[in-house]
């Protein structure tokens, strides 16, 4: 597909799309961010905190358990004067979020709000709530920092992702067809690659000739080390973006040999979408600060001086359920460098330390990453934790922490949707537990892998 459908799509196809049918302001918002990155640091600062502030106002007024928590500290908006006022606010985790669900909702947005549930690289389920005005602006804000890598709507891109659970249905199966058809867009499932079949992920690229190719980490530098290994050359992208997954120097040197493209770096999560990505200068990843709050926070909980600190994050405009400062479970440094050849206004971020994955091996070949399991697990009924662990090649240990609605068809479900991506040559056992304990660093790994 040329450029001119690129065109087409842009002017005429996605406007139509967003704002006629799906009744969106994606691309309002999209102009507006566009326009906020380039302010001064000072300027996105004053910004952030002017929508942080009317936040913290409507919680307090409308939210019944951020009212509760800060009248128990003693604590009012009138308050919170900086951001030093506002790290006195107490963090949220999930367990608040899932012992405090009704009471998060804002009292005006009752009845109204969209859910979904995440997986999480924490092995805990999560469902949370969210305005329509708060999606159409994180959409806006991953197309604005995809941008940077050269990402454009409707511009040919190939994306190494996640493919369905289940058995999607034919009108399902058409949907989707159709969208990706519209968006120019071809997905390949991740879930499936072994290194039996890296030549057919291989020849999808060149069969599909993407101008831009966006996949989690493992299973991109999995796919590149196979190609600089074998020799094998595959029609050239413009660039390639590596998402959810930690990307390691080693990793982008390999993808970028391979595919002879430059590599980007993102940093997401279901909660928020797009929290940081990089431009083209890979200074660092710009974090989006004018749509959210994001600090790093040490042991003792204040802004972590040096190295990797825990992630707390704020969204600024999701008004039904507001998150305000939740830690999930991500480890990131700050960078040392406070602007970036670009001009942007928007902080670094130097990388992202802690969310990596363990793959998962099997006697024949098959290399899984640790993505798949909080993505098939996430909507297993009565589900609350869960850890994958690997000793053996030929075995894999699920400790599964369940609630009253776990049943039989969930263990059943289990079993199926893995022996579906592993077949049969692992043997999965299960065993019911009361808890999950913490790494040393303080996190429940979802996947963990013993081999050498």
């Amino acid at each position: 597909m040329s450029g001119w459908y690129e065109q087409a799509f842009r002017r005429v196809l996605y406007p139509a799309y967003e704002s006629g049918l799906r009744r969106r302001s994606t691309l309002s918002w999209l102009a507006s961010y566009e326009r906020d990155q380039w302010y001064s640091p000072e300027a996105i600062k004053a910004l952030q905190f002017q929508r942080l502030k009317t936040l913290i106002e409507h919680c307090y007024r409308e939210v019944p358990y951020y009212r509760r928590r800060w009248r128990e500290l003693g604590i009012t908006p009138e308050d919170i004067r900086n951001l030093d006022d506002y790290a006195r606010l107490p963090v949220l985790t999930k367990t608040d979020i899932r012992e405090n669900f009704a009471d998060l909702q804002a009292s005006s947005w009752r009845g109204r709000l969209l859910f979904k549930r995440t997986g999480g690289s924490t092995g805990e389920p999560l469902e949370l709530g969210y305005t329509r005005e708060s999606y159409d602006r994180r959409i806006a804000v991953m197309w604005r920092g995809y941008g940077w890598a050269g990402a454009r709507p409707g511009r040919r891109t190939l994306y190494l992702w996640a493919g369905s659970v289940g058995t999607p249905g034919r009108a399902h199966q058409l949907k989707d067809n159709l969208y990706n058809a519209l968006f120019a867009r071809r997905v390949l499932n991740s879930f499936e690659m072994t290194e039996s079949n890296l030549a057919a992920y291989a020849d999808a690229i060149d069969q599909y000739r993407p101008s831009i190719i966006v996949g989690y980490v493992n299973p991109l530098a999995q796919l590149a080390q196979w190609m600089v290994e074998t020799g094998r050359k595959v029609h050239r992208p413009e660039s390639v973006i590596g998402a959810a997954e930690a990307l390691h120097p080693h990793q982008r040197e390999t993808i970028r040999q391979a595919f002879g493209s430059p590599v980007y770096n993102t940093y997401g999560c279901r909660e928020f979408m797009l929290i940081a990505s990089e431009c083209a200068h890979h200074h660092g990843l710009h974090a989006n600060a004018d749509h959210l709050v994001v600090e790093l926070l040490g042991a003792d909980g204040k802004p972590a001086a040096h190295g990797p600190g825990e992630v707390a994050i704020t969204d600024l405009s999701n008004y039904g359920m507001p998150f305000i400062r939740y830690v999930n479970g991500d480890l990131a440094s700050a960078s040392s460098s406070h602007d970036c050849p670009c001009g942007r206004g928007l902080p670094l971020l130097e990388r992202i330390d802690g969310r990596v994955l363990d793959a998962i091996r099997t006697p024949d070949g098959r290399i899984l990453p640790g993505e798949f399991f909080p993505h098939m697990l996430k909507d297993v009924p009565g589900l609350v934790r869960f850890q994958l662990i690997q000793r053996q090649l030929d075995r894999l240990e699920l400790s599964i922490v369940r609630s009253d609605a776990f049943d039989d068809a969930s263990i059943a479900y289990i079993q199926r949707e893995t022996a579906k991506v592993l077949g049969d040559s692992v043997a999965l056992d299960y065993r019911f537990v009361d808890d999950i304990p913490l790494t040393r660093s303080g996190k429940r790994r979802v996947t963990l892998s013993e081999l050498a």
